[in-house]
């Protein structure tokens, strides 16, 4: 199923989590069930019978040599490829040694790749097995008679009329045998769409000896904004395409099974590599800097975040991202009078600009959609809804600031904050730019999220940020390049 994204930045006062820093809080944890869990057994409906059985019924007995180390399936792949088809993959190696035979199996995966308007999945999963012989028959008759009932039960699935329901479609392709790989080997295609499930995905099967490799890829994509838990919008990988692709890797791990035999003779593999999984080694968080003075941009709107935050405390920060440059700018005061003589308000008026480039330096204004798109996608999915303490309201989209914007209130009472915040979003070019306008007011001896704390106002903050964000835009458009 796809994965239930973040809240964006406008679920935090700007205050309080400015908006260099990471998001408010996770929550939905990612899953792993429904749409994708499709590497399993899957058989076709009503097999052709056959008079041969691929697995022996009694004990089974190893060749004369024994005990060598088993292949290592993941390093089986090279690493360009692997980043190619799953950057960024979290990678899980296996092996156990079965009844009949010796396995050994490895998953690359991820599931939430940013590219544009979209989320993409991706995932390789490639099982390696060998035969144990058995009696008279050896390894690789038995290794051989497998690989024939799955070409037999590809060729079944493929001419086979499966009963669907009336919102259900399938489609199974057939064969295409792949030269030159192995003893033999195989592709096929998968294609199906019901209520719950939009998936499509290629397999391809190989014997080398007595050794099979069934290797299965899949990928789909989906728009950010897309609603959570929902098929809308979502793209699965085409038939030619899924082939393509199956058929290179699968004469990859062919390859490897064929190198690690030669070294290997007559020799059946030990189970000796504990499960493990490696996980992407996390990017370190960039720490700002405090800057010596505000940007020019910031410097020309000073008038007006002081009519929404009077007599502030300002701050200017940067920080280095990748080819993301970022400004902020706060004005604040915790302490302006309140309605009554024993209240007090919190004000303040945060702006963090993101200018996007590429390696050479020129202006990435593919960056900085993909990069609005993310933000406008989470913040779209969590819209209307309550979690965590956190209200967030609708999304509206803006016609008139720069070529994409959009606004939204929220409130948050979680942990120590308890403030509403009034956010714009606004690209234009390979720049985006995000205001926040947020507040709240208590007693002054109450704590900053005391259940006294009464939130700011929707009507005061949307009309706040509105004419802050116009603002800016006006004079960011006028300044030049960098200011």
């Amino acid at each position: 199923m796809p994965h239930v994204p973040p809240p964006g930045s406008a679920g935090r006062p700007g205050w309080l989590m400015p908006a260099l820093a990471a998001g408010v809080v996770v929550l939905v944890a990612a899953g792993g069930v429904g749409a994708f869990a499709l590497y399993g057994n899957d058989a076709p409906a009503d097999p052709p019978a056959s008079s041969s059985s691929g697995r022996p019924s009694s004990s089974s007995s190893a060749p004369a040599a024994a005990g060598a180390k088993g292949p290592d399936v993941c390093a089986m792949l090279p690493k360009e490829e692997a980043d190619r088809l799953v950057p960024d993959a979290t990678v899980a190696k296996s092996s156990r040694d079965g009844e009949f035979t010796v396995d050994f199996g490895c998953n690359w995966s991820n599931r939430r790749i940013s590219f544009g308007d979209y989320w993409r999945s991706r995932e390789i999963d490639v099982k390696v097995a060998q035969y144990k012989g058995e009696g008279a028959r050896t390894g690789r008759s038995l290794a051989q008679n497998s690989y024939e009932m799955e070409y037999r039960g590809g060729k079944y699935a493929a001419t086979a009329k499966p009963s669907l329901d009336p919102d259900e479609k399938e489609y199974i392709s057939p064969l295409k045998d792949v030269p030159g790989v192995g003893d033999g080997a195989f592709a096929q295609y998968t294609w199906r769409r019901d209520k719950l499930l939009w998936y499509s995905f290629g397999t391809a099967h190989a014997r080398v000896g007595d050794f099979t490799i069934e290797v299965k890829f899949q990928a789909d994509q989906q728009k950010k904004d897309a609603e959570i838990l929902s098929n809308e919008t979502r793209q699965s990988i085409t038939e030619e395409n899924a082939l393509r692709e199956v058929s290179g890797l699968v004469a990859h791990f062919a390859k490897g099974v064929a190198t690690w035999r030669a070294s290997n003779p007559d020799v059946l593999a030990k189970a000796d590599q504990p499960a493990a999984t490696a996980s992407p080694t996390p990017k370190a968080s960039a720490s700002p800097t405090v800057l010596a003075a505000f940007p020019a941009a910031c410097q020309a709107v000073g008038a007006k975040a002081t009519e929404l935050v009077p007599d502030p405390t300002t701050r200017a920060r940067g920080l280095e991202d990748g080819g993301d440059s970022q400004t902020e700018c706060r004005w604040l005061n915790l302490d302006l009078p309140g309605d009554g003589a024993d209240t007090k308000k919190i004000r303040s008026v945060l702006i963090t600009v993101h200018r996007f480039s590429d390696r050479t330096g020129a202006a990435d204004e593919t960056g900085a959609k993909s990069y609005y798109a993310t933000q406008r996608g989470s913040d779209k999915n969590m819209a209307g809804s309550s979690m965590g303490g956190i209200t967030w309201g609708e999304l509206v989209d803006l016609k008139d600031l720069g070529d994409q914007a959009y606004q939204q209130f929220v409130q948050t009472r979680h942990g120590d904050v308890a403030a509403s915040s009034g956010s714009v979003l606004m690209r234009k070019g390979a720049v985006v730019v995000r205001v926040d306008y947020s507040g709240h007011q208590r007693p002054r001896d109450a704590a900053t999220n005391s259940p006294e704390v009464r939130l700011m106002p929707e009507k005061e903050a949307m009309g706040g940020v509105l004419p802050m964000a116009r603002a800016f835009m006006a004079e960011m458009t006028r300044q030049p390049a960098g200011s």
